[in-house]
């Protein structure tokens, strides 16, 4: 969720309630730091809590908290929430975190980042982490329900954030996919589909319609007009078929991100087109209901060029978009409706490439997001879909050695809940 609405946080049950709704789910043995730019909340980061309590691995943790959080330049502080169950029912949760927390605190200084404030939340109850005083914290310490019956939750809520399952209990119910199966006239509508165009991925007709029709599935779903299974089952079966060439999967997501010019070009780049004599794609674009507007190379919501302007777009390689180092600001509302879109097309626990497509082009979104608990959740659901898919392993790489994408280390151009909420 995004919005470009100012919230006001008056108390740490305000900061413990924003937290769920911008990753999306409530955290469970995490660490999440929020760096501070004065009295603003900045760059949102989620890890893991170190499965090792030695002091070497606590400190290794620190330097690789430390190492993310100085991505976000311009801030001066950072409030830090631990989410563990450990230690609340004998109150040794207070001792338990304190070795991370001091490892943590003195690791920051370093770099000017002061710990501002920290606090400790469980399944049933949360507490100041550095609170000593039995009258303010009182054991075991407050209801969680303070929390999720803040005002800033309320107005989130109000807004239409929503809080869905953590990745830790597994792939269904995330959203990745459907949770019923396909109509029928989905599978023989791929099988057509299938034999018409897939000796055809070369073909610059066949790519630029390929684009329009994916070009159209995101601007209905900007509309609120999301694929419906039953009414849409032939395009259903266009898009899945699409998704079974890996150079029209790149260019629908360098599109949905950088403009098609990028992605036309991107493919030129390669020498993807040869000549096959043919100047007509494989299908009928008007008996899909997609308006034959190939000529047209703006993306949805203007994020190559202003929607209607006529400005020439900028135009990129695969390489700089897909490791999100160009275009400065990618077009986020596209890749919304480009997540929403795939969603729809596979079935959760379905096996074969086009699953294990779907799900990594997720993965990858949520990636760009800063979300690397959602991007781990789909590219190891694309791995099983397909163990082996080339670019789910490539991604997962990615994530393993911590690297974040270029957008979601910038501040000023990371997608999140909003960046102006004051403390």
């Amino acid at each position: 969720m995004t919005t470009n609405k100012t919230l006001s946080i008056h108390q740490p049950e305000d900061i413990l309630g924003y937290i769920p709704h911008m990753l999306g789910y409530w955290p469970e043995e995490s660490l999440v730091a929020i760096t501070m730019q004065g009295k603003l909340l900045g760059a949102t980061l989620r890890v893991d809590l170190p499965a090792v309590s030695s002091k070497a691995a606590i400190d290794r943790f620190a330097e690789h908290v430390r190492h993310y959080l100085i991505a976000d330049e311009a801030a001066n502080g950072v409030v830090l929430a631990v989410y563990t169950d450990d230690g609340w029912n004998d109150g040794s949760v207070v001792s338990r975190t304190t070795p991370l927390l001091d490892s943590l605190r003195a690791s920051l200084d370093c770099v000017d980042l002061a710990v501002r404030d920290a606090w400790l939340v469980g399944a049933d109850y949360w507490r100041g982490a550095y609170c000593v005083d039995e009258g303010c914290c009182p054991l075991p310490g407050f209801p969680v329900e303070r929390i999720k019956e803040s005002r800033l939750s309320a107005e989130l809520v109000y807004q239409g954030s929503a809080i869905g399952p953590s990745p830790r209990k597994g792939f269904e119910g995330l959203g990745f996919a459907r949770s019923s199966p396909h109509e029928s006239q989905v599978s023989e509508a791929e099988v057509q589909f299938g034999q018409s165009m897939l000796g055809r991925w070369r073909s610059e007709a066949c790519f630029d319609a390929v684009l329009t029709v994916w070009r159209h599935v995101m601007a209905r779903a900007l509309r609120n007009d999301p694929l419906d299974p039953v009414a849409d089952a032939t395009l259903i079966g266009l898009l899945r078929t699409t998704l079974k060439v890996p150079a029209w999967r790149d260019a629908v997501v360098v599109m949905a991100a950088a403009g098609t010019d990028a992605a036309k070009s991107g493919a030129e780049g390669f020498e993807l087109f040869d000549e096959d004599g043919l100047d007509t794609p494989p299908f009928d674009l008007r008996e899909l209901g997609v308006p034959d507007v190939r000529i047209a190379s703006k993306n949805t919501s203007g994020a190559a060029h202003t929607a209607g302007s006529g400005e020439t777009a900028d135009v990129y390689t695969y390489g700089d978009v897909l490791l999100g180092m160009r275009p400065e600001v990618p077009c986020w509302s596209d890749l919304d409706m480009l997540q929403q879109a795939l969603a729809r097309l596979t079935v959760e626990g379905e096996q074969g490439e086009v699953a294990a497509a779907a799900l990594t082009l997720q993965g990858w979104i949520f990636w760009c997001r800063g979300n690397g608990s959602l991007a781990h959740a789909c590219l190891r659901s694309a791995e099983d879909a397909q163990p082996g898919y080339r670019l789910a392993e490539l991604l997962m790489g990615i994530l393993g050695e911590g690297v974040l994408c270029g957008w979601a280390r910038r501040p000023s151009t990371a997608c999140s809940m909003p960046r102006n909420s004051s403390a």
